[in-house]
């Protein structure tokens, strides 16, 4: 039977550790280091016993006498991830197993889905060296009432993830913390701009499900969105009857919940935000108190928990990414051209994109493997997926991708899990 079928058949705690450990670990094979479904536990323990764990683990045999009901509450609660092992094997055994299984091994017992969906796994997953990066594309419906995710993983293969909960919405922002994907405010496509929403979802990439967070406490669309040092900010944009907005707010994702900080010296909106050496960069957009687009960007310190601004930015922008430490952008005005953004010297550069390989104009930034997708906008079969390599050879920085969305791209983000 299928692993991925017969783990989404099991009762939750319909079977003991044992028997859902003999089961997934069955027939060895590795590959790259990762721990695939019919790779066997022995296996898999073996590579974990190399983690400079205690050789031997010492237990008091003595215990003192409870009662039956408090004997069961007990053994529940401190119930071995896989018995006969110490725990933190147990965790590295797991964390050896492909991604892309997670969430059959979540399914497995409520020990093992707290496990899973824990930041200590992630920590587990990097220490081991087998965190896998996958990319997700928020693709429009066909109809354009709406969008979806896609997700191609690092198989190169090609699903969807369940549909975002909630109504259907605009103007909303992503960011990815600790290897989750955050769904931010925005307003309900049904009732229009009017009816800006706080709501806040998250998508669990290990699990495969969505939970909703603490509320913003401003509701905002078409507003800055970047996670800077673990925290997540969300600056300007529009709120309630469109009325533009200067304030700020910062969520904490170990306590769930949004902080108010220094608002802005003006209203910004439509702009947009990127983490760079511990501060916070707001760039684009429009102001009501300026003619025309807003050229300056404001940044924001964290530790002394003030802005200031910063002259030479770029307006009327259609899309942007960080990679490395650089943010790529392309602007409204020239849909042909990269510019390139270098925080540490305040500088700019322009990197013409080819005609050759794709004959469509405008796109949709995605980052995969160190370098710069390109998506085209349109969903015309004939256009290709660009690639700009930054650390290739001059003459050579250019190619195509067989990975696209199956539709008009919206955005993108990219996830390490």
């Amino acid at each position: 039977m299928d692993i991925m079928n017969m783990f989404s058949q099991m009762p939750q705690e319909r079977f003991s550790d044992m028997q859902v450990c003999d089961t997934f670990f069955s027939n060895a094979r590795t590959s790259q280091g990762v721990i695939h479904p019919s790779t066997g536990l022995a296996q898999a323990c073996d590579r974990a016993s190399d983690v400079c764990f205690p050789d031997t683990i010492q237990q008091d045999t003595r215990a003192p006498l409870k009662s039956a009901k408090t004997s069961r509450v007990t053994n529940h609660l401190h119930r071995s991830i896989l018995p006969g092992l110490p725990d933190d094997v147990a965790k590295h055994c797991l964390a050896l197993v492909h991604r892309s299984y997670s969430p059959s091994m979540g399914a497995v017992s409520r020990r093992w889905r707290s496990l899973i969906g824990s930041n200590e796994f992630m920590t587990v997953r990097r220490l081991a060296g087998v965190v896998e990066e996958w990319i997700y594309i928020l693709v429009a419906d066909a109809d354009g009432n709406g969008s979806h995710w896609e997700v191609q993983d690092c198989w190169r293969k090609h699903h969807q993830i369940p549909p975002m909960p909630g109504h259907v919405r605009d103007g909303f922002n992503v960011v990815v913390i600790n290897g989750k994907l955050l769904v931010i405010a925005g307003y309900l496509i049904k009732n229009g701009p009017t009816s800006a929403s706080a709501d806040v979802y998250q998508y669990d990439t290990c699990l495969n499900s969505w939970s909703k967070l603490a509320d913003m406490n401003v509701p905002r669309y078409d507003f800055a969105c970047a996670e800077v040092n673990g925290m997540v900010y969300a600056v300007g944009g529009y709120g309630v009857d469109g009325k533009s907005l200067s304030s700020a707010e910062v969520y904490d994702p170990n306590i769930d919940k949004w902080t108010m900080i220094e608002s802005l010296r003006r209203p910004r909106y439509g702009c947009f935000a990127y983490g760079f050496a511990g501060n916070l960069y707001v760039m684009g957009g429009r102001s009501k108190f300026s003619i025309g687009n807003f050229k300056k960007v404001d940044v924001y310190n964290p530790e002394s928990r003030t802005w200031c601004e910063m002259k030479n930015g770029c307006v009327m922008v259609t899309t942007h990414a960080v990679l490395g430490n650089q943010m790529f952008c392309i602007e409204w005005k020239n849909q042909r051209k990269l510019t390139i953004f270098n925080p540490e010297f305040n500088s700019w550069k322009t990197v013409p994109v080819p005609v050759t390989g794709s004959s469509c104009v405008g796109f949709r930034f995605g980052i995969l493997d160190g370098k710069l997708l390109l998506f085209p906008v349109q969903g015309d079969p004939g256009c290709k997926t660009l690639v700009y390599d930054p650390n290739a050879t001059p003459g050579k920085e250019w190619g195509t991708s067989e990975i696209k969305p199956s539709g008009s791209c919206l955005c993108s983000v990219t996830i390490k899990a």
